[in-house]
């Protein structure tokens, strides 16, 4: 078996992709291991980080390490061309990014499960500075209401609605994921989603074109620190109203993209107003404190006019909350 695993690659500190790779390096899975580096323009060059790895690798020509350099584009656009990188007669891909690890024996139960004909594949796993599970925090998958593949411990058939799961609350996590490439070759991920749901929406794409889907309630992925887009973006920093922006353009599209219960649409609506009263609010921080916001405006009346034309009334609205609450 072949399977590629991608690695978009920006990092500014030494040594994160070199525990990454050595986690590859470390994996039990009978394959043939095709690991593509995609260099986002990385401060730090991945090159260097591989060079440190070559002599860890398994055995026996089992795997190679291959870096692609891009001009920096964000992590979509850099797992989309590691996609595009991936050989002819490679059958499966797995995703991991530059800052997590994986267990040893993640690619052994994901290759079992694509060997028994699932399509999509992923695990439970630990978030950044977590010591309980990503399911069991979430509480949004329990792996006894799915029956288990024939033979296996942890290894289960998805049997739930899986637009509702990921609309709902998803915890699949990218590094998590392998697929079988072979049947969905011109899949991508959508890169003008830069900051929020172009994962989202590659696994809702990817459940639209198969029901077939196995998952592990094992923790197979450990998330680490490094570079992240959500990093700094909290309320009132220099990130959050770019957030903002790319998170309202998310689910925007979400309502365009695809057929909507009257739930889901109810609950998007009702985040999307959520999300208007957020950017809003940004925008006052922002001119109290005189920093930058004309740019984003910009950007967020071509995906959100509301947000623009509701903005005095909105405005007024928060400052009188604010008021009746002091």
């Amino acid at each position: 078996m072949k399977i590629a695993v991608v690695i978009p690659y920006f990092q500014r500190q030494p040594g994160i992709l070199a525990r990454a790779l050595r986690s590859v390096a470390a994996q039990t899975a009978d394959a043939q291991l095709d690991v593509i580096v995609v260099d986002d323009e990385s401060p730090v060059p991945a090159s260097e980080e591989v060079a440190q790895l070559s002599a860890q690798l398994p055995d026996g020509g089992r795997a190679q390490v291959r870096v692609v350099r891009q001009k920096n584009g964000g992590p979509a656009a850099a797992r989309n061309t590691g996609l595009d990188h991936v050989t002819a007669d490679t059958e499966f891909v797995a995703f991991l990014d530059s800052d997590d690890t994986w267990q040893p024996f993640h690619l052994a139960d994901a290759l079992r499960a694509l060997a028994a004909g699932y399509d999509f594949y992923f695990t439970d796993f630990f978030q950044l500075n977590q010591a309980v599970s990503a399911f069991q925090r979430a509480g949004r998958i329990d792996p006894a209401r799915h029956a288990l593949l024939p033979g296996e411990r942890h290894l289960h058939v998805y049997q739930a609605d899986m637009q509702s799961q990921i609309l709902g609350g998803n915890v699949i996590g990218t590094p998590t994921v392998a697929y079988r490439f072979g049947s969905f070759r011109t899949l991508r991920f959508r890169p003008e989603f830069v900051y929020a749901g172009e994962d989202y929406l590659f696994w809702l794409d990817l459940s639209r074109m198969t029901d077939r889907i196995a998952f592990s309630s094992a923790q197979a992925v450990v998330c680490g620190e490094g570079v992240n887009v959500f990093a700094g973006s909290g309320w009132g920093t220099e990130k959050s109203l770019i957030r903002l922006h790319y998170e309202m353009k998310y689910k925007k599209a979400i309502a365009r993209l695809y057929p909507l219960t009257e739930r889901q649409v109810k609950e998007n609506r009702e985040a999307v107003l959520a999300l208007r009263r957020s950017f809003v609010a940004d925008v006052l921080h922002r001119m109290a404190h005189r920093k930058p916001f004309l740019d984003v405006l910009w950007k967020q009346s071509r995906i959100d006019l509301r947000s623009v034309l509701y903005f005095v009334p909105l405005a007024i609205r928060l400052v009188l909350r604010r008021e009746g609450n002091a």
